[in-house]
Parts: C-alpha cells; structure tokens; sequence
C-alpha cells in the first residue's frame, strides 16, 4: 500500500474543508487561485453537494445509461437571469435561475435532470449576497428533484455588470410518446393556464421601490415539472405547452398561432388575473396579459381531452386556480384576439419591447 506524503494529505484536507475569509468578492476570487478555490468550496460546492459534482472534474459525466432508460430523447435548454432587484417577495434570482430552467425542460415534456451553474460576479458583491442566493438555488433544486452538476464562476472589476448575473442550463429526457410542439395546434383546441397571470412582473415592479405603492403580491416562481408530469399522465396527447416567462400570456399564445399557421381566441371572462395585479397595471398603464410570469405554463390540449386535463391541473397544488381561458380557431391565420367582458375582440399583439426589463 502506498503511503500518501503528509503534505498531500494536508492539501487534500485543505480542499475539502476550503473557507472564505473576505466580507466582498475581489478580482482575486476569479484568478484561478487559492482565493477562488476557496469561493467555490465554500460556497458552491458546500451548497449543490451531489456525487457527480464532487468529483470536481472540468465537465459533469453522466451515465447515458440512466439517460436513455427514463426517455428516448434529450432536451438542453440554457438561460441567463440577470433579475433587479436580486432579492424579491416570493424568491430571488437564484430560485428563479433554477425554476426557470426547470420549467424550459418541463414544458417540452422532458424530465429534468441536471443543471449547470454559471455566475459573473462584480467586484464587490457581498459574499453573504452570494452565499444566500447559492442555498437559494440547493433548496430550489431539492424541490424540483434536479442536481447542480458543474458550473463556472467570473469576477468582473467594479461597475463592469451589476452585481451579480447567473446562467443555467439544463438536462432532461423526454419519454416515449411525447410530441409537443408550437407547430402542433388544431382548430377547436382548447388553451388552458394554471393559475394568475402577471403576479411575478408585479412583484418585481414594486420591489425596485421606484413607485409609492404598497402591495402584498409576491412573485409566483416555482417549479412545474410535476405539474406537467399530472398532465402528461392523463393525456400524453398534448399539443403544445410553454412557460409564459417574458412577454407572458399575449407572448405564447402569439408563439402558437404564427408556428401552427391559425388563430387564437381568448376570453378575457375566464382570465385568472388578481385584483392587485390589475390595479399595478391601471396605475402605470400595462397590460397584465404581457407581465412575465414564472410559475405560470399555457397548456394547448384536444378539446376532447380538455376536461381531463383541467381536471387534473386543478388537483395538482401548482394548478389548484386552472382554467380554460380560450379556443384555437382556424382563421385569421397568426392572430390571437381577445373578447372583452363587454363582448367586443381586440387583437392581442407581440410587443416591440419590453414593458419594462430586468424582469427575468
């Protein structure tokens, strides 16, 4: 047997045990030092701790074994979150870096798996700011069962980004018979939601303090993976299915009607909309069917499996406020309109912009 030197021994324990010692991030954390081994340690790998990242390897390798058992089909999907402020009601940008990716993966009718970590750091960032927003992100990938496998940390000098921007990407595997698509809708399709829209654009509205108003909304970040997992279950028929992320419901919906060539007709009757997220739009203006969302998925199912759907999306707790909210139409071709309480249509446009950014 080998006998490992004392000095080897030591290093070894070192780089289990690394710790931080500054309050701030300094450029030295990016180096590629003892300063930044000590940042990740510390933070990151303390905080995602799983077999596969242990091995602390430049890459994550997964068993395609494993893979090809749950599926027959990968999905990859990449986000970047750069959400003002990081710190809101109802989350912060660490959960929302997770559910977010999550959700991209749920909706094609994949399993979530694995994510990625990326971070850019500025030179300053508190490291209890960091630490928060990386136990933020462990609890948010226990909660959708997925595993932080590898990552990549930056700093950039002071002023050069704005605290603290993250980027996910993630890992899943699509079951057999599973065929969603924006380019899969039927005239007489029903489309259906989850539950409020808008309440996520909102909370971060008024959380930037910009504004003299006073709310109780919080933003609806959570993870829909066993949500779309009940719906799948009942009906693997599923035509299309996206998160209503930026650009929300008006968004999606106007996704769907130019990729499948028909129109969308939604009623504004059957809208989930709280009245607190109304009264935020009336005041400033906005339209809550374009206010990003990220808990909220717009589900396109037959009409003949539409009951049982909605069903189903109400007895899971992320769907207990579902409802069927419009139709697939065969004409106008791309056009998604909206019939008011008062009986009267509008069409429901894409945006040029952004109501307001930094929202995801």
């Amino acid at each position: 047997m080998t006998t490992q030197h004392p000095l080897f021994q030591t290093l070894q324990q070192s780089r289990r045990r690394g710790q931080l010692q500054d309050a701030a991030v300094a450029l030295a954390h990016g180096s590629g030092g003892k300063a930044m081994r000590d940042l990740i340690d510390d933070i990151f790998v303390a905080s995602f701790d799983n077999p596969v990242l242990a091995q602390l390897e430049d890459q994550a390798s997964l068993s395609l074994a494993a893979l090809t058992a749950q599926g027959d089909r990968l999905a990859l999907t990449t986000d970047s979150y750069v959400v003002d402020p990081l710190f809101f009601p109802g989350g912060d940008i660490g959960e929302l870096a997770v559910n977010g990716t999550v959700n991209d993966l749920a909706v094609s009718g994949a399993k979530p798996l694995y994510l990625t970590c990326s971070v850019i750091l500025e030179e300053g960032l508190s490291m209890e700011t960091l630490r928060r927003v990386a136990i933020s992100m462990k609890t948010a990938a226990i909660a959708a069962s997925v595993n932080i496998v590898t990552g990549d940390t930056k700093v950039v000098e002071r002023g050069s980004a704005d605290k603290l921007f993250i980027n996910t990407a993630g890992i899943g595997v699509i079951r057999q018979g599973v065929e969603m698509s924006a380019h899969n809708l039927q005239a007489g399709d029903c489309v259906l939601v989850n539950g409020a829209l808008g309440n996520h654009g909102a909370a971060i509205l008024i959380a930037r303090g910009e504004l003299a108003l006073s709310t109780s909304l919080e933003s609806d970040s959570q993870p829909l993976n066993g949500l779309v997992e009940a719906i799948l279950a009942v009906c693997p028929q599923i035509r299309a299915m996206r998160d209503a992320t930026r650009g929300g419901l008006a968004a999606v919906v106007n996704e769907f009607a130019l990729a499948s060539a028909v129109g969308v007709r939604l009623y504004e009757s059957s809208i989930p909309i709280q009245e607190e997220v109304k009264g935020v739009c009336e005041i400033l203006g906005l339209d809550p069917l374009y206010l990003a969302n990220e808990g909220k998925l717009v589900v396109v199912a037959p009409r003949s499996q539409a009951d049982l759907v909605l069903s189903a999306m109400k007895s899971h707790p992320m769907g207990s406020e579902a409802s069927m909210i419009g139709e697939v139409t065969s004409a106008p071709s791309g056009v998604v309109t909206l019939q008011t309480a008062f009986g009267a249509e509008r069409v429901i446009d894409l945006l040029v912009g952004e109501q307001f950014p930094r929202i995801c």
